[in-house]
């Protein structure tokens, strides 16, 4: 005998005859009832896995009868079953949480579909998933081999993170590690093809990507009109996995006009890489043109100050003649402050919101224990990015702005990685402390755990002296200095860090989504 255990309430039982012995021959266990009143009496005193439920009935009606049901047991799923096809019971019905909705005459493999869907969804889901996941192993594992531009690292990067959110809810363990070990490869391939390919981007390659230099002028200024609004959102930190874990929320107010993956510069951190959103302009370049402007990596001084300064420098030089307003948010208070203040923006071409959560969140994962358990994986820093985002300022920022016909763009300035494995390095008292990429001369480091840049010029960043180069940590490595090594190692293993070569890092998400 089957162990899910219906219960089916109609004051017509007697005609259902056919479909409950049809039940019974497939070993579900049915128990039947003639009325509400019956059915919340037989639930006080029995379990049931799902209830099959008549609308229309004598006394005590369906709706009803629905309503005393989920005040007794909310996740206890109930299938309405009626002959009417108002649209007033529908409405009432799926707003009282039903299961499912069928209308009569139902025939047995209705009801058996049903309870598969609400029973046996898991299960069914979680085998298909992993059947589609094997299948499409193989050909990842060949595209891997041929990946030979940074559209199709986009394309595969997107692929994997596409199979990480569909099989993170799987029972089967086995195949998110399969998956796992094709992530630690195909970083390790796109490190082969950023040592290769990447200094060649300066150079007026054909194959270039949009970078964060460029991302300005080639794709936000295009969205810049005096006719609508623009409201442009940076959440520093934010990869594609967890813009793709709040994205449907964002999609009850806006639709998406484009999405593409743009690529962050080198180092992934933030001092370079927003800097030069903001700036239109590479590290090496901020310096020569506005040396009042950049700190380097030694520097006394917060790295990120000047950005309206970089961006108003921009605009100027574009030639573009527009009212902007910049905001940076660092708490929530701040984040309050604007979101209460929001509609004073109207009348502005350009607002741009530099929104710190997401890296606070991966730096917080670092220093408190109670957000290395929170974020312990992917799966619950996403989980955690998109409870942020469902109750956030910003949120409120996006529903006011849609209401306001503001055109949004959500971008990010790079992403972060998982660090597991460590890397010995050595530098003398002025190397910087960043964990993924370090600068400064006589650098002593793992040559396979690196990507070298002996030459910082060959890829437009600035020299703290002569002698000074720059390495970058590839795929999930830290860099750990030999003092201390294995306290060292032991805090930051597993923590989110920045700076240095992956996919995560990199290839990072720009989003052009218009009012509904």
């Amino acid at each position: 005998m089957s162990n899910i255990k219906i219960l089916w309430v109609d004051d017509e039982i007697d005609l259902l005859k056919p479909h409950i012995i049809f039940l019974e021959k497939k070993n579900y266990d049915v128990t039947k009832c003639q009325s509400g009143t019956e059915a919340l009496d037989i639930l006080d005193e029995n379990n049931f896995d799902i209830v099959f439920l008549d609308e229309n009935m004598p006394g005590l009606s369906g709706i009803d009868t629905l309503a005393e049901i989920k005040e007794k047991n909310d996740s206890l799923p109930v299938v309405m079953i009626t002959k009417s096809e108002e649209e007033y019971i529908m409405e009432e019905a799926i707003g009282s949480k039903i299961a499912d909705y069928l209308i009569k005459p139902v025939n047995p493999n209705q009801i058996l579909l049903s309870l598969k869907k609400n029973l046996d969804n898991s299960r069914l889901v979680s085998e298909k998933t992993t059947s589609n996941y094997q299948q499409e192993f193989r050909k990842i594992a060949m595209d891997m081999a041929m990946v030979n531009s940074y559209s199709e690292w986009v394309e595969l990067y997107q692929k994997l993170v596409y199979w990480e959110i569909q099989l993170e809810d799987i029972e089967d363990t086995g195949m998110f590690e399969i998956l796992e070990s094709q992530k630690v490869e195909a970083n390790s391939q796109f490190c082969k093809f950023i040592d290769k390919n990447y200094p060649d981007w300066f150079n007026g390659d054909e194959e270039s990507p949009i970078m964060s230099h460029t991302l300005f002028k080639e794709k936000v200024v295009p969205e810049i009109s005096k006719e609508q609004p623009t409201l442009f959102v940076v959440i520093d930190n934010l990869r594609y996995d967890q813009w793709k874990s709040f994205e449907p929320i964002v999609n009850n107010y806006y639709k998406k006009e484009e999405e593409i993956s743009y690529c962050s510069i080198l180092p992934t951190a933030t001092q370079y890489a927003r800097n030069a959103i903001f700036s239109g302009l590479m590290p090496g370049d901020m310096k020569k043109k506005h040396p009042d402007l950049w700190l380097d990596d030694t520097d006394e001084g917060g790295k990120n100050m000047n950005e309206n300064e970089f961006l108003t420098a921009q605009l100027q030089r574009l030639g573009m003649n527009i009212k902007h307003e910049y905001y940076k948010i660092t708490n929530e208070k701040s984040g309050k402050t604007l979101a209460a203040n929001f509609k004073g923006l109207k009348d502005n071409d350009l607002t741009v919101v530099v929104y710190n959560f997401v890296d606070m969140l991966s730096h917080s994962k670092t220093e408190m224990e109670v957000i290395k358990e929170l974020a312990s994986n992917d799966k619950s820093y996403r989980s955690l990015t998109q409870s942020w985002f469902k109750n956030s300022p910003l949120l409120d920022m996006i529903q006011q702005a849609q209401q306001m016909g503001f055109k949004l763009i959500i971008t990010t300035d790079h992403g972060t990685i998982n660090v597991k494995n460590p890397s010995r390095v050595i530098g003398d008292k002025n190397t910087s402390l960043n964990l993924r990429y370090k600068t400064g001369k006589s650098l002593t480091y793992e040559n396979k755990e690196v990507l070298a840049a002996t030459d910082p010029k060959a890829i437009h960043l600035p020299s703290i002296n002569m002698s000074s180069s720059f390495i970058f940590a590839k795929g999930d490595y830290f860099f750990a200095y030999p003092n201390n090594y294995n306290h060292y190692v032991s805090y930051y293993r597993n923590t989110y860090q920045h700076g240095g070569v992956s996919l995560e890092e990199m290839i990072i998400p720009f989003i052009v989504l218009n009012p509904r």
